[in-house]
């Protein structure tokens, strides 16, 4: 249900702004990468922003295991690159040879400009500070939102409640799910 949703919101006129919520082992990170798929699909660039640079290597490593079948560029800015990784990873990312980049609210820098970008995932919006909540939302006048969380805080609730934002939820871990 919940990538249904989220793929009727990609399809509209009207930029995406969904939480998606669930539960630790919920399945966020699966229905994320359908969605990265789907932007990709359709000639757009992805960039999913996480709060540590720890999920940042975890988001990349997971997407670069999950993906390696398929002819994704995928791109991490941390403290964990050098700076010539990090140089040429913003390169290819403005010339559109990265089609999706994780890192941390480095992705706010003014060094970070995209060909095409089309869908943002934040992962944990709420463990964001408010300058960098700022930059997010100039961010978000344009391109589709998909956040991920399993704790929303209240504020994020209400906008979800009031029609703000759209929600969809993971009620029940996937079949066959591995212990965490």
């Amino acid at each position: 249900r919940a990538v249904n949703e989220i793929l009727n919101d990609l399809n509209s006129t009207k930029p995406m702004q969904r939480l998606l919520q669930g539960d630790v082992g919920s399945g966020k990170t699966v229905v994320a990468c359908i969605m990265l798929l789907a932007a990709i699909e359709n000639g757009y660039q992805a960039a999913i922003m996480a709060p540590t640079e720890i999920l940042a290597q975890q988001h990349y490593n997971t997407f670069c295991q999950r993906m390696k079948e398929y002819p994704i560029n995928i791109g991490l800015l941390s403290r964990f690159r050098t700076r010539a990784e990090q140089k040429k990873t913003l390169e290819d990312l403005k010339a559109g040879r990265v089609d999706i980049i994780i890192g941390t609210h480095r992705l706010l820098s003014k060094d970070v400009e995209f060909k095409n970008l089309g869908l943002l995932v934040v992962d944990e919006e709420q463990r964001f500070g408010v300058t960098h909540k700022e930059k997010i939302k100039k961010i978000k006048e344009n391109v589709d939102v998909l956040t991920l969380t399993a704790t929303p805080i209240p504020r994020t609730m209400h906008m979800s409640l009031i029609g703000i934002r759209d929600m969809s939820l993971l009620e029940e871990a996937p079949v066959d799910r591995q212990p965490i």
